[in-house]
C-alpha cells in the first residue's frame, strides 16, 4: 500500500524526492501520513480536495482484508 501511495503522489508533485509515506498500524486500525514538500501540497490536495478524495478512494479501494480500518493523512 505505500509504494502504490508514492507512486501516484509522486507523478501528481514538481519534487517527488520530499515525498514521504509512513505507516502507523494500531489494532483497529492503520494510518498512512503522507508527507510532501510545502510547494506541493495544494497539487495534492486539488481544487476543493478532489484529488485527495480520490486518492483516498484508491487506498480504501486496494486495501487487504486484515479486519483494520485505512486511513490517509496528508500533510
Amino acid at each position: 500500500m505505500k509504494v502504490l501511495i508514492e507512486t501516484i503522489v509522486t507523478r501528481l508533485v514538481d519534487h517527488p524526492e520530499d515525498v514521504v509515506v509512513e505507516k502507523n498500524e494500531e489494532e483497529t486500525k492503520i494510518v498512512y501520513h503522507l508527507t510532501v514538500n510545502e510547494s506541493d501540497v495544494g497539487q495534492v490536495i486539488g481544487r476543493n480536495g478532489r484529488i485527495a478524495k480520490a486518492l483516498r478512494t484508491v487506498v480504501y479501494a486496494a486495501k487487504p482484508d486484515a479486519g483494520k480500518r485505512i486511513y490517509l493523512d496528508i500533510m
